[in-house]
């Protein structure tokens, strides 16, 4: 048994619980061969699920210790240190053991598994989530349940038909049996009780008079009298007796096992920057839409829908990055929600479409997450027609900046981008005369007076996105970014000069590359005599003997 220490992670207890009743994914967390005898050096290693990849944490074999016992995580029985040498290698990832107080189950589900958990209230259950349940196992999903409490004198007590409260349950089975001489069936859930001991005394109980309405056959199948901490219950008593049901959902490489249907899945990283892309939710619809926007098309309905519908079964799951590191430096996580919208007919199948305020603030989305929340991880369960959707992560208020993940489980295979607008590319001059500029500052300052909407002088970034796509130019994220960090102020603000000098270095920057960009590719190689007898003036590296740019690369180096 797992004991509690000093420090708050009570949370990190129950998954690392429900890890052990798992060998496959314990064993990709706790890698197999390490001891105190064979081979001993000292040092241990973990692996642990962060933000979109496996990381080895290496630690030594200290621990922290008071009066000679163990301060925070330790066995009961005082001779297996496992599951501390863990929690010290959690704490070095995440900063710090102070880093660990507080938290929720399901956070530990996903940096031990890689999944996207999700919670259900069993008061408020959906009709559909016994089967639910079964397809969730079906696909290798990791349950649990618990019994809520409301003190902390509640903790671990135990009801008078022996359920544990404050306990992390594991679920493991849910079948449906049709009983002897009828026509009815029973829907019945299978639990396990980390202990090994403690089960369940009520109906469906281990050798309880239900079993003899069941064929013997049907009996044996389901091992429902071993005395190992396992249990059956029928799934009506389920959703009375325990409060909550987390349901992590594995991502395919986390199984190996061919017994198992898989999620088909998606993963983006992107990044909240002030003055670029940090625009908030909906309600600020002056910057709403430079938030980042993500594809994803659905083609395929389910074939087995659980709640009787056709459609898509979509689970979208929005992670901010380095929350509990952050927490030493008195940050504290942003309030973060994402929104999807349908993609108007006109502009499905095209590859470099940044949905603007003429799209998203003239129709509703169509779903997304019920609340915007200073969680880690917010995630929604979907059920959508057909067709080609744009998810926008975004924070509550805009002008916070952040990183993210985004990731998208679908039972069928969908096709998934990351949506950055494109410059333009059919740029076709050779200079300009002394009247025609004097024509173009009248145009810009026209174009800049337009966006000016404060008449300050100056334009935010945000103005900036549609006032350089209004001169003729569509700018992606990224180089958006690049000509903020250049020509916006302390304010993020860009006045007339620097906003005619941008677009004049952008033109300029559109002839070079279009000069090199012989096949349209959107990349140049460039050797070193190109780069310095051709680019001599405008493009200043370091001499290496092959070069190969993007456009991004040139505007990072030129700007």
């Amino acid at each position: 048994d797992i004991c509690q220490g000093d420090l708050g992670d009570c949370w990190l207890l129950a998954a690392i619980a429900s890890l052990t009743l798992d060998n496959e994914i314990l064993e990709r967390v706790v890698p197999p061969g390490q001891s105190f005898t064979e081979n001993y050096a000292g040092i241990f290693h973990f692996q642990f699920w962060q933000y979109g990849q496996w990381v080895d944490v290496v630690i030594d074999d200290r621990l922290p210790t008071r009066d000679g016992k163990l301060l925070f995580v330790h066995s009961a029985e005082g001779s297996e240190f496992w599951s501390a040498l863990m929690e010290k290698a959690y704490a070095k990832l995440n900063g710090s053991y102070e880093a660990l107080t507080g938290g929720s189950t399901t956070e530990g589900f996903e940096d031990f598994t890689g999944g996207i958990a999700e919670n259900y209230e069993l008061n408020k259950a959906p009709p559909y989530l016994f089967k639910l349940m079964q397809k969730a196992l079906m696909l290798g999903s990791l349950l649990g349940c618990s019994i809520d409490i409301t003190s902390s004198y509640e903790t671990e007590a135990v009801t008078s038909l022996k359920l544990v409260k404050g306990h992390a349950y594991s679920v493991t089975g849910a079948e449906e049996e049709k009983l002897k001489g009828a026509l009815m069936t029973v829907q019945l859930v299978c639990i396990r009780n980390p202990w090994g001991q403690v089960e369940w005394t009520g109906p469906w109980s281990d050798n309880s008079k239900e079993w003899n309405s069941v064929k013997p056959e049907e009996k044996a199948k389901l091992d429902y009298s071993a005395e190992d901490g396992e249990f059956w219950m029928a799934y009506s008593d389920f959703i009375q007796q325990f409060s909550r049901l987390e349901i992590c959902n594995l991502t395919p490489d986390t199984l190996s096992s061919e017994d198992v249907s898989r999620w088909n899945y998606n993963q983006f990283e992107g990044d909240w920057k002030v003055g670029a892309t940090a625009g908030g939710c909906r309600n600020n619809s002056a910057t709403f839409c430079s938030n980042p926007q993500f594809v994803i098309k659905l083609e395929e309905e389910d074939d087995d829908p659980l709640d009787g519908e056709d459609g898509c079964t979509i689970l979208v799951g929005l992670m901010q990055k380095d929350g509990r590191k952050d927490k030493r430096f008195g940050r504290d996580l942003n309030t973060i929600g994402f929104a999807i919208y349908k993609v108007p007919d006109e502009f499905r199948g095209r590859n470099n479409v940044h949905l603007g305020p003429n799209v998203l603030l003239h129709q509703p989305s169509i779903a997304g997450s019920n609340t915007f929340i200073n969680l880690r991880e917010v995630s929604e369960r979907f059920k959508l027609p057909p067709g080609e959707y744009v998810i926008i992560p975004s924070t509550f208020e805009p002008h916070r900046r952040g990183s993210f993940i985004l990731r998208v489980f679908t039972e069928k295979e969908a096709a998934a981008r990351f949506v950055p607008s494109v410059f333009r590319t059919n740029l076709k001059m050779d200079g300009f005369s002394i009247e025609t500029c004097r024509h173009i500052i009248s145009l810009l300052d026209e174009v800049f007076k337009k966006h000016d909407t404060d008449n300050s002088g100056t334009m935010s970034s945000h103005e900036m996105r549609d006032a350089v796509k209004k001169a003729g130019f569509q700018l992606n994220n990224d180089v958006l970014q690049v000509i903020i960090s250049r020509y916006a102020n302390q304010q993020y603000a860009i006045d007339f000069d620097c906003f005619v000098g941008c677009l004049i270095r952008l033109e300029m920057l559109f002839k070079i590359f279009k000069t090199f960009d012989k096949k349209n590719s959107g990349k140049i190689e460039l050797d070193i005599l190109q780069v310095m007898h051709k680019c001599e003036r405008e493009l200043r590296f370091f001499c290496i003997f092959l070069i190969e740019f993007s456009f991004i690369n040139v505007l990072f180096c030129v700007l």
